[in-house]
C-alpha cells in the first residue's frame, strides 16, 4: 500500500492550517474561550498565546499518530508486537507488504485526528470571535460521530485484515 495519498492530505491540512488559523490571531482577544460543556457554553479559558501553542502541541501530537507510531512499530521486534496471527504477518516474507499497510492505516488515521484538531479549534476560534452568535454546536457532535464512526471502521477492516490469514480465508 502507498502512503502518499495520506501524507498529502496531513501536509495540505497542514498549510491550511498555517494559512486559516493565524489570519485570526489578531482578530482574538487576549484571553480566549478554550473549552466547552455539551451545550456549547465557555467552561475553560487560556491566553491566546497559550491557546495557539496549544494547538500546534496537539497537531504535532496527531503527525506522531500518524507517522510516529507505525515508524516505531517497524523499529519493534516481532515479539514486542501484538497483532493477530503475528508469527503469519511478520514472516520475512509479508514483513515489508504489513509494514506498508500499517504506515497507510496510521497515516490515514493521524489526517482524521488532525481533521478532528483542526474543526474543533476552528469552532472555538469561531465562538470567541462572536461570543453572542456561537457557531451550533450540534456541528462539534456531528463531527464527534463522524470520528467515532470513522475509528469503528477503521478497527474492523484493521481487524478483518490481520485476525485471518489467506489460508483460512480459503477454507472457510
Amino acid at each position: 500500500m502507498d502512503s502518499r495519498l495520506p501524507k498529502l492530505s496531513f501536509v495540505a491540512l497542514a498549510v491550511y492550517s498555517v494559512i486559516h488559523f493565524p489570519s485570526y490571531y489578531s482578530q482574538l482577544p487576549d484571553v480566549v474561550a478554550s473549552h466547552f460543556n455539551g451545550r456549547g457554553i465557555p467552561n475553560g479559558w487560556q491566553s491566546k498565546p497559550a491557546f495557539f501553542t496549544v494547538f500546534v502541541g496537539v497537531s504535532v501530537l496527531a503527525a506522531v499518530i500518524g507517522f510516529g507510531i507505525s515508524r516505531i512499530i517497524s523499529a519493534l521486534p516481532p515479539q514486542l508486537i501484538n497483532l493477530p496471527n503475528k508469527q503469519y504477518w511478520l514472516a520475512p516474507d509479508r514483513l515489508a507488504e504489513t509494514q506498508a499497510f500499517l504506515n497507510n492505516y496510521f497515516a490515514w488515521f493521524g489526517w482524521a485526528v488532525f481533521l478532528i484538531i483542526i474543526l474543533t479549534f476552528d469552532y472555538a476560534i469561531k465562538s470567541n470571535l462572536d461570543p453572542q452568535n456561537r457557531p451550533d454546536i450540534s456541528r462539534m457532535w456531528y463531527i464527534l460521530a463522524g470520528f467515532l464512526a470513522f475509528v469503528a471502521v477503521w478497527i474492523i477492516r484493521l481487524l478483518t485484515r490481520f485476525l485471518r490469514t489467506p489460508q483460512e480465508k480459503v477454507r472457510s
